[in-house]
């Protein structure tokens, strides 16, 4: 067994962690507060998603933003009130050089999976998810352990959402998935973070043909991608009519009633499926390595 299948497979456990660690958890932000969410790759994604969750919420202004692009010139101005940090190994540089620079002139949080990483001292304040750290170069349990985390902190329950975790770890995977040659991923809202990680799960692990977008900017040219042999995939609700224009693709939609963070855990095992059945080694992408260390 790959370290990744064990790892996809362990995260109903790792959620449960997350839910009983968010009331204890310091640093994390409070309601009222500016907040700026960064991260790298899967981490970027996560970010997004909770920053949509956490302003829909009404618990304040969030963006998200790639670490190597955060405007400076908004800590300057105090923007922000914080600046969260979603980092797995703790040693991205773009992370640690963003973290740098907003030294003592704003509040820091970091998320990491490493308690000997650099982002132990960079930040003010971490957040410590040991428990689901990974071996594999290929994130999965982390990524969406901390989303747990994030959206426990904000006051959902996820008994629901870790139950719906334990069906996606074993469930069937249908032929029309496992054979089809391409995927578009469609996401509204904060799922649009969960489209994109689901995209980058298919390229990394299988070097799939994949795309993602929100699911209004669909129909605005990328539809025309789908066919026969393909798939629309849809986390959470479509807009009105898109599943009667799927169908007259001749694509499959695929769509689920799950928890969307948990259907995201069947886009990783189909992930591995595919990556497994083209002979390659899911724990190990070709091209990619843990952390992105830049001289």
């Amino acid at each position: 067994m790959s370290h990744v299948t064990a790892e996809i497979a362990s995260q109903p456990e790792c959620w449960e962690a997350a839910v009983e660690l968010a009331p204890m958890a310091t640093g994390l932000p409070a309601p009222g507060e500016r907040v700026a969410v960064v991260g790298c790759g899967t981490s970027w994604f996560i970010a997004a998603s909770y920053a949509s969750l956490r302003e829909g919420s009404g618990q304040g202004e969030t963006d998200a933003f790639a670490a190597s692009d955060f405007p400076l010139s908004r800590a300057s101005a105090s923007r922000y009130d914080r600046v969260l940090a979603i980092t797995r190994s703790g040693t991205t540089t773009e992370v640690l050089t963003l973290l740098s620079h907003l030294n003592g002139r704003l509040a820091t949080t970091a998320i990491t999976g490493d308690s000997s990483s650099p982002v132990m001292s960079a930040a003010d304040s971490v957040v410590l998810l040991d428990f689901a750290d990974e071996k594999s170069v290929v994130q999965t349990r982390f990524a969406t352990t901390a989303l747990a985390l994030l959206r426990a902190h904000l006051g959902e329950s996820l008994t629901s959402a870790i139950a719906d975790a334990r069906t996606a770890v074993s469930a069937p995977l249908s032929p029309t998935l496992t054979s089809a040659e391409q995927f578009t991923f469609l996401g509204t809202g904060w799922t649009i973070g969960l489209a994109s990680e689901a995209g980058l799960k298919m390229r990394e692990a299988a070097g799939a043909w994949t795309e993602s977008y929100p699911a209004m900017e669909y129909r605005h040219g990328p539809i025309s991608i789908t066919g026969p042999n393909r798939v629309a995939w849809a986390f959470g609700a479509l807009p009105a009519g898109l599943p009667a224009q799927i169908a007259a693709t001749g694509g499959h939609l695929e769509a689920s009633t799950l928890d969307p963070l948990a259907d995201l855990i069947r886009v990783q095992r189909l992930a591995v499926a595919i990556a497994e059945a083209r002979g390659l080694d899911p724990d190990q992408p070709r091209h990619l390595t843990r952390s992105v260390i830049l001289p």
